[in-house]
């Protein structure tokens, strides 16, 4: 159980070798994409935030980019400032070299516009590639992995089938020293109860009850009340009655093993093992966090289909549905339908998904990856000042 991947100073291991161009604020996204743009291998994200943010809302989102910049599957990383935004570059840059890896700056308001700024972010962006392109991979074990696993647009055959069959590659990856991290705390509650048995002690349980009595607390602060009912016109298509019932197959995904830790968004897990990280039910926004927290894999089950994907971590489409299979060949990687067939057990399911993610793990493209999705978005808790 190995696989091909980029050992890091800091001691993680990447499964892909980007130059990161990573930029504070919405103000310099158009010069990091047109940095990116013209170097091989390289991605920029794009967000809305890193300026008129406060307290624990400016805290999260910092804690974000830090996050996605250390994440195992960077090898460099071009921060673009803008010079006054909230988040500071030069801050962003020294946390994010505290892992060992290259990190430079260009801050526009300092090289004098845009079009400076994007001539010297060239120069010090192709330096940058041509160093980590002389990096080699070696074999590692899967002890090395931290998978997110995450679901969207589900149906009634995502808790009977794909959930459960993901759940048998968690329990893999965790038998074989890895961590897996289930996030969607919209999508624990009614089954929070069932997790709470799993955590290895009263602090763990604790936390677990709390995030999701959190998120219960603001949804009815602002006139909501989901317990009974599904926030999601798909999953109401789809066949989910409600939230509860759409909690007790998403908690499939985690498989079987004990819970060791609950972290906040974008927080890293400081031991292997399974671990609940509070996200939102919004996919993109819910991945972007397990990124944050050194997520180099993600396992995304659907019912009804969806094309997202990541700028920098591969994520590994599931579907038991044989119907959306053939209509979404182009985004969903592994069609486990068999199991409704009869054909397959999901045990063997669940094998097939890791030998996947192995793969993967090791140099081969998703179908997100092919198509060129690259979707990203922080979740905000707090107003814009």
């Amino acid at each position: 159980m190995e696989f091909l991947g980029y050992q890091r100073p800091d001691g993680t291991v990447g499964v892909r070798n980007y130059l990161l161009v990573l930029p504070t604020c919405v103000c310099v996204t158009h010069v990091a994409t047109q940095i990116s743009g013209n170097i091989e291998n390289s991605v920029a994200i794009q967000h809305q935030h890193g300026c008129g943010q406060f307290g624990v809302d400016f805290e999260q989102t910092f804690r974000t980019l830090v996050g996605v910049g250390s994440n195992p599957n960077v090898a460099a990383v071009l921060v673009v400032g803008l010079g006054c935004e909230s988040v500071s570059p030069e801050k962003l840059a020294d946390k994010i070299a505290k892992t060992g890896k290259p990190v430079e700056t260009v801050i526009v308001q300092h090289e004098g516009g845009t079009i400076k700024s994007i001539e010297k972010g060239l120069r010090k962006g192709k330096e940058m590639a041509l160093e980590i392109s002389r990096l080699k991979t070696s074999l590692f074990s899967v002890g090395e992995l931290v998978v997110g696993v995450e679901c969207g647009g589900s149906d009634t055959t995502s808790g009977l089938v794909a959930n459960p069959a993901v759940g048998v590659a968690a329990d893999m990856i965790i038998d074989g020293g890895g961590t897996v991290i289930l996030s969607e705390t919209t999508e624990l509650i009614g089954a929070e109860h069932l997790l709470v048995k799993r955590a290895i002690n009263n602090d763990v349980a604790d936390r677990i009850l709390k995030i999701v009595h959190r998120l219960e607390k603001k949804i009815i602060e602002m006139g909501g009340d989901i317990r009974g009912a599904n926030p999601s016109p798909g999953n109401i298509k789809a066949g989910i009655t409600t939230i509860e019932e759409k909690s007790l197959g998403a908690i499939e995904k985690a498989g079987h093993a004990s819970i060791v830790g609950v972290l906040e968004y974008g927080e890293r897990p400081q031991s292997k093992g399974l671990y609940i990280m509070d996200t939102p039910g919004h996919d993109v926004e819910s991945i972007t966090g397990m990124i944050a927290g050194g997520s180099q894999l993600i396992m995304f089950t659907t019912g009804l289909g969806t094309p997202i994907g990541s700028p920098i971590t591969p994520v590994v489409k599931v579907t038991a549905n044989p119907k959306t299979y053939e209509n979404m060949k182009d985004n969903i990687d592994i069609d486990v339908s068999s199991v409704l067939k009869g054909d397959e057990s999901i045990r063997k399911a669940g094998s097939r998904i890791f030998r996947c993610l192995l793969e993967v793990a090791s140099g081969k493209k998703t179908k997100s990856e092919v198509l060129g999705h690259k979707e990203f978005a922080i979740n905000r808790i707090g107003l814009t000042l």
